[in-house]
């Protein structure tokens, strides 16, 4: 009798097992629902990382295997992923490399987790963060970038010329390129100009006269900051000069620089999004857009026309005293993150995150430039077959001896989250990958 009820409760505990199965984590899944109830919570989180681009690949991630923890309710996730986020601290690179780690729950609006999170680091390209989220705060998503073509004097339309000078004000647009050329050409050929007496002027006021950041190192291939830039180059008059040329258009007097005076008539203005810029900075991490970013953060200072890297400072500055943090503490030094003096906390970055969450129309335009983990940008190559695959959206940070990771994931809890994971003073990139790797890898599973 006592061996049938043996075996009896042996076929019930068979028979329940995918019942209760039902109730854990699925770890393949990248945005997990732990019930029923939160199923249209998983909906909506995974159409809000949804990459918009299946470009994959199939390489494996070296933070592939990590240990997946099942869990009954929201209390003993918070305390497992404690548990496994201290484990993940006993990594024996953090006996010569400095780590600053914060974790924000946005959804609950609270501090997960916490690691030298006021500690002063080296930010590298994270840096962009910072730039972009101020950026979006003062000048707006429907914020253009702009280059201006005008011309002084008179049109002769008998003899087809101009008699005056072409000026181009120049406003720092990184993404002005060969077809935004042809449309400065061409509108001077609408115009019935086939000479011009004058000279073909650049108008470099915008911003200030250092071609560098503060704090760059020397031997860097730096790119140059000038408010006129053709396919990222500093030749834009003389590309410029040869192109109207080339359409018949010639010029008494060649080329100079001169600002433009009040008396000048457009011709054209070409303009591209702030979203575009951005979102090329983000994904491949480009640091002349983001200094072109900084720059037009501070033109809008409206103390002088022209735009400085101190304008700049001042507009973070204003946007850390917001978010309740001291600008004193840190130093803002460029805003691509090449700066060997910038000095930020992975709590400044969190926090600045944070804002942006609070700030629909920040939030939307930031979280869709940012790289996805195993699809796009400079995430494109890592945390593969992971659990944090197609859901942790993060800008990557990288100089010699400084690596980064900083932006937002869903976790296992279905909660939005956002982190930061500064290491400096690390030899190998590929060390320091892995641990913000297992870092995110871990809250996601």
């Amino acid at each position: 009798m006592k061996n049938k009820s043996v075996v009896i409760l042996f076929i019930i505990a068979i028979i329940s097992f995918p019942l209760s199965a039902k109730k854990h984590f699925n770890s393949v899944d990248s945005i997990c629902a732990y019930s029923s109830k939160n199923s249209l919570e998983k909906i909506s989180q995974k159409q809000l990382f949804k990459e918009l681009s299946s470009d994959t690949t199939e390489e494996d991630d070296v933070d592939s295997a990590i240990i997946s923890f099942e869990y009954n309710n929201i209390g003993s996730w918070k305390e497992n992923i404690t548990k496994r986020l201290n484990n993940i601290l006993t990594s024996p690179m953090l006996k010569t490399v400095q780590a600053g780690i914060m974790i924000w729950d946005l959804t609950e609006d609270s501090i997960l987790f916490k690691y030298n999170e006021r500690l002063l680091l080296r930010p590298a390209s994270t840096m962009k963060c910072i730039t972009a989220i101020a950026s979006l705060d003062k000048l707006s998503s429907a914020y253009n970038y702009q280059t201006t073509l005008y011309y002084t004097g008179s049109i002769n339309d008998s003899t087809q010329s101009l008699e005056g000078d072409v000026y181009v004000l120049g406003g720092m647009d990184p993404m002005f390129g060969k077809s935004d050329m042809t449309s400065f050409v061409s509108a001077i050929k609408n115009l019935g100009i086939r000479h011009i007496t004058g000279t073909l002027y650049a108008d470099l006021s915008f911003k200030d006269n250092n071609i560098f950041g503060q704090g760059w190192c020397w031997d860097d291939k730096n790119p140059i900051l000038t408010p006129l830039l053709y396919n990222k180059k500093d030749d834009f008059l003389y590309s410029f000069y040869q192109m109207l040329n080339l359409n018949g258009i010639t010029i008494a007097n060649g080329y100079g620089i001169r600002n433009l005076p009040t008396k000048g008539k457009e011709i054209i203005n070409i303009t591209h999004k702030i979203s575009d810029i951005m979102d090329h900075m983000m994904k491949v991490s480009d640091n002349l857009y983001a200094e072109s970013m900084f720059y037009q953060l501070a033109s809008n200072k409206g103390v002088n026309k022209q735009s400085s890297a101190n304008n700049a400072r001042f507009y973070i500055k204003q946007l850390i005293r917001k978010i309740g943090l001291v600008p004193s503490v840190y130093k803002i030094a460029d805003g691509s993150g090449l700066s060997l003096y910038n000095y930020v906390s992975a709590e400044l970055e969190v926090k600045l995150l944070r804002y942006a969450y609070q700030h629909s129309d920040i939030y939307n335009t930031l979280l869709n430039t940012l790289p996805l983990a195993g699809v796009s940008g400079t995430l494109k190559k890592r945390m593969q077959k992971t659990p944090a695959a197609r859901n942790v959206r993060a800008k990557t940070g990288t100089v010699i001896g400084v690596s980064s990771l900083a932006g937002y994931l869903t976790a296992a809890n279905g909660h939005i989250i956002a982190f930061s994971i500064i290491n400096n003073g690390g030899l190998s990139n590929r060390v320091m990958h892995s641990f913000q790797n297992k870092i995110c890898i871990a809250l996601c599973q």
